[in-house]
């Protein structure tokens, strides 16, 4: 039997977010596990390398120093979208709360960045991940795509649900935001030496 045909065969038991959330609670994912929900499927996430690392912490740095008091700023921490889908991005901007979201997880209209690094991944978040943001009104998305040819790619300018400015280069300097206009993020060095 072909793999089509077996998987038109299949019916298949779509999570819930809130299904997600009682099986880590229960024990059922492991804590060290690198798992996220989409459109109802738990994925593995591809093991984080260094140079994913280190970007990561360059990205959260600058950041963390240039929206201080503008926004809150997540690291690789799960996010509730509507319905079937909780993703784990690397980096999410969020609306400003002077509690960092310790009393309330952010809701959809809190996200106003969300960012992807992909080492091995790429096509995943190209084309499963971003979609879904736009899908679910995140305003911009970046990928920051590592590997033989690095590049950002920027994600914005939402039309119905995807996203109708798409960009790319291997030279990132001063990006404006979408959702924040009054602030620019310094990004001139985040590929040097990738």
């Amino acid at each position: 039997m072909s793999a089509v045909v077996q998987d038109e065969l299949l019916r298949r038991h779509r999570l819930t977010v809130d299904e997600f959330y009682r099986m880590a609670e229960a024990g059922l994912l492991a804590p060290e596990a690198r798992v996220e929900l989409i459109e109802g499927e738990v994925i593995d996430m591809a093991p984080t390398g260094d140079q994913h690392a280190g970007v990561v912490a360059w990205l959260m740095q600058r950041l963390l120093s240039q929206l201080e008091g503008r926004a809150t700023v997540w690291c690789q921490s799960t996010l509730r979208l509507a319905g079937r889908s909780a993703p784990q991005p690397d980096l999410a901007v969020l609306r400003y709360r002077a509690d960092s979201y310790k009393t309330v997880r952010p809701t959809t209209a809190d996200m106003l960045l969300l960012i992807e690094v992909s080492e091995s991944s790429f096509r995943y978040d190209r084309d499963v991940k971003v979609p879904l943001y736009a899908r679910h009104a995140i305003p911009e998305a970046w990928i920051v795509e590592l590997g033989r040819s690095p590049h950002l790619h920027i994600f914005r300018s939402l039309e119905g649900h995807a996203y109708a400015r798409i960009s790319k280069t291997d030279r990132p300097g001063r990006l404006q935001l979408e959702a924040l206009p009054a602030v620019t993020i310094e990004l001139t060095g985040l590929l040097d030496g990738l």
